[in-house]
């Protein structure tokens, strides 16, 4: 299927992308970037499969069997999709909690790889995947034709999901959100479950009808690039901040959720007071037009709204 499972409208998940490129014609590849650590640019070395010199097939094949992210397609320098890495994927996957019967939207299809995954386990006819770009739904296309999937391969804008397939019983996402698109909730029968990134975790919502909507961020770290279409999300400032709390990941993550919505030194206060809670301590709700994150309880002390600054205000304790 060419390299492995690229999110169309995503980026790296995991860590930040390691390896591949695409060429201008589209081709999909897969090789090694190198971070400039004196500038902060990334360099990419193209690799395909069908490459005629041995050694570089060797490298592509190494590269796209590898347990890390993959750059997939860059275009004018700028990265467009990227394959998650693989451990990453099947971590999400096992999260989305399928069953039998399950009707499927993924959002960013990529290489189609992680389609095929979902339509192996559900058949062809129970899983959509949907892309922005149409060079990549071809791809995805034909990737998954090669390899003998035939899902429903769509496309079009992810922030509007997919109404021709409706409703669906699951929603995973490979970009990340600033806020919940409202019309994913209203693709979804009741009990549902949306699994996407936003800020720099994994947020699983169960879906109790068209406009209600709640969960958990998972454990776990992940790394993507916005919903393309969506904007870049919001700086997460750290002026007046000590160093040592910007090396641990869980302070990063609460600059990441509230940022434009809290000021880094009240973010600090917060996370030192909870005991520096991790991702699994925070939640997010959708109520209506209402989105916003929570520590604990959503209707405790500590909330903040989701998106741009504005709307809801935070519920902050004082310390």
């Amino acid at each position: 299927m060419g390299a492995p499972g690229a999110a169309g409208t995503t980026g790296a998940a995991g860590t930040p992308a390691t390896a591949g490129a695409a060429n201008a014609s589209g081709r999909e590849t897969a090789g090694a970037a190198r971070a400039g650590a004196a500038h902060g640019t990334v360099g990419y070395t193209r690799l395909w499969r069908d490459d005629p010199h041995p050694l570089r097939r060797a490298r592509w094949l190494v590269g796209a069997y590898a347990n890390a992210p993959l750059a997939t397609r860059v275009r004018d320098g700028e990265l467009i999709t990227s394959s998650s890495q693989p451990s990453l994927m099947a971590r999400m996957l096992q999260a989305l909690q399928v069953r039998d019967g399950d009707r499927v939207l993924e959002i960013g299809a990529g290489t189609g790889y992680n389609a095929a995954l979902l339509a192996h386990r559900l058949g062809d006819t129970q899983v959509t995947t949907l892309d922005l770009d149409p060079e990549i739904t071809e791809a995805a296309r034909n990737h998954l034709a090669a390899a003998g999937f035939r899902p429903a391969v769509v496309t079009g804008d992810g922030a509007r999901g997919c109404p021709l397939h409706a409703p669906y019983d699951r929603i995973i996402a490979t970009c990340a959100v600033a806020s919940i698109p409202s019309a994913w909730l209203g693709q979804c029968r009741p009990g549902a479950l949306i699994l996407t990134p936003l800020a720099t975790g994994l947020i699983a919502l169960r879906v109790a009808d068209a406009r209600h909507a709640e969960g958990h961020f998972l454990a776990m770290p992940a790394y993507f690039v916005p919903l393309r279409g969506s904007g870049p999300p919001p700086q997460a400032p750290t002026h007046g901040l000590p160093s040592r709390p910007l090396l641990d990941d869980s302070f990063r993550f609460l600059l990441n959720v509230a940022a434009g919505h809290m000021e880094p030194v009240e973010a600090l206060a917060l996370w030192e007071h909870e005991g520096r809670p991790g991702r699994e301590r925070y939640g997010v709700t959708v109520r209506g037009e209402r989105q916003w994150v929570w520590l604990d309880d959503p209707e405790g002390a500590y909330g903040w709204p989701l998106g741009p600054p504005g709307g809801l205000q935070p519920r902050l304790q004082p310390f």
